[in-house]
C-alpha cells in the first residue's frame, strides 16, 4: 500500500542535506538562496507532492491573546452520547465564566484539521476534542500543543499525542456486560465493533475477548464484525446466521448498532431475549423506545464532560500545571433490561 504520510519541510531538509529554513526560503521564492538551489528543492517539493501546512504557518505567526472561549470538536451531534458529553463541557464552562464555539468533524480528517485551525484564529484559550473515525496523523494536535494551546481529549483519545484525556472504563464496560451475557446462558456471542485505530474500540473488544476466556469460551473470530451504525447492523446480521454456531447474542459498541440488531432478528423471527439476547453500549434515549427496552453499558457523557472542561480550565487558569498529563476515567454500569435474560 502506497504511504500517505504526508511530506514536510523537515522530510525534504533531511532527503536534500539542507535545513529546515533553507528549504522554508527556497519555497517561497527568497532571494537569500541561489536560484540554481531554489530550483533543486522546488523541484525535489513538485515530484514528491508537498503541501505546505498552512496551521503550522499560523501558529508561528500568531501573537493575538486567546479569549475565555474554549473550541469544542465532536464527532457528529446526532449522537446521544457526544450530546450529553456537550452538556457537561457547557455546564462547567458556564459555571467558570467561560463561553464555548462548538463544531463538527463529520468524521473526517481533513475537517478536523480546518477546525483546529479556526479554532487558532479566533484565540480560543484552549480545545476539548474527540478524534475522527479516520484520523491517524496528529500534527494538527501537536501543532496546537506547541502553540501553547492546551487541548482534552474526551472519548476517543489521540494516543500519537501527549495530551490531558478523559475516558470511560471501556474495557470494563465491555467486560461486565460480556460476563452478564454468559451468566444467564448465552454460549456464542458476537461482538460488532468499531475500527481498531481507536483505543475505545481496542478495549471494548479486549474486553470481550477476555470474559469469553475467563468464563472458558472460545474466542471465535467468525462471530466478530466491524459495524458501528443500524443500517450495517440490519444488513450484515442476517448473514451472522449463514454458518453454525449461530449467535445466541449480540454485544454491540453502541446503541444505535444494537437496536440495529433487535430489529433485524426479531424481522427474522427470533424471540428477544428467550433466542437472541442484546446489549448495547451508551444508554441513550433510544434504549428506552425500542420493544424490548435494551440492556446497556451507562457511559456518563455529562460526567465526562464535566471532567474534559474541569482539566482545560485547571490548564488554562494554571491550577494544573501544562506540561502536567491528566488521565482520568469515568466508571460505568450495565444497565439490565428487556433484551437479555
Amino acid at each position: 500500500m502506497r504511504d500517505i504520510t504526508p511530506l514536510t519541510m523537515k522530510d525534504i531538509a533531511r532527503e536534500l542535506g539542507i535545513s529546515v529554513a533553507t528549504v522554508s526560503r527556497a519555497l517561497k521564492d527568497s532571494p537569500r538562496i541561489s536560484a540554481e538551489r531554489r530550483e533543486i528543492i522546488q523541484r525535489y517539493a513538485r515530484e514528491h507532492h508537498f503541501t505546505p501546512n498552512v496551521l503550522a504557518e499560523s501558529l508561528r505567526h500568531s501573537r493575538v491573546q486567546p479569549q475565555k472561549i474554549i473550541g469544542v470538536i465532536i464527532p457528529e451531534l446526532v449522537h446521544y452520547y457526544f450530546a450529553s458529553i456537550l452538556k457537561g463541557i457547557e455546564e462547567e464552562a458556564t459555571a467558570h465564566g467561560y463561553q464555548i464555539i462548538v463544531a463538527q468533524s463529520g468524521e473526517h480528517y481533513e475537517r478536523e484539521v480546518k477546525l483546529c485551525r479556526m479554532f487558532f484564529e479566533h484565540k480560543v484559550c484552549g480545545i476539548i476534542v474527540s478524534q475522527a473515525k479516520d484520523t491517524q496523523q496528529y500534527e494538527h494536535f501537536q501543532q496546537l500543543i506547541d502553540a501553547g494551546v492546551p487541548i482534552v481529549f474526551y472519548d476517543r483519545i489521540c494516543t500519537g499525542v501527549n495530551a490531558s484525556r478523559v475516558v470511560v472504563d471501556d474495557y470494563m464496560g465491555a467486560f461486565n456486560a460480556v460476563t452478564h451475557l454468559i451468566e444467564t446462558g448465552c454460549r456464542h456471542i458476537a461482538f460488532y465493533g468499531s475500527q481498531m485505530n481507536m483505543e475505545i474500540s481496542k478495549n471494548r473488544y479486549n474486553g470481550y475477548k477476555d470474559a469469553l476466556l475467563k468464563h472458558g469460551l472460545p474466542f471465535d473470530e467468525r462471530l466478530t464484525r466491524v459495524c458501528d451504525n443500524r443500517a450495517d447492523a440490519e444488513m450484515i446480521t442476517p448473514m451472522m446466521f449463514d454458518d453454525t454456531p449461530y449467535p445466541d447474542a449480540f454485544f454491540a459498541v453502541n446503541d444505535d448498532t444494537a437496536i440495529g440488531i433487535l430489529y433485524t432478528v426479531k424481522r427474522m423471527g427470533l424471540r428477544v431475549p428467550e433466542d437472541i439476547s442484546i446489549c448495547g453500549f451508551t444508554n441513550g434515549e433510544r434504549a428506552v423506545s425500542c420493544d424490548p427496552m435494551l440492556t446497556t453499558v451507562e457511559q456518563r457523557g455529562i460526567r465526562v464532560g464535566e471532567e474534559a472542561a474541569n482539566i482545560l480550565i485547571g490548564h488554562v487558569e494554571g491550577t494544573i500545571p501544562m506540561d502536567r498529563i491528566e488521565k482520568r476515567v469515568v466508571r460505568t454500569r450495565l444497565i439490565l433490561r428487556g433484551t437479555t435474560r
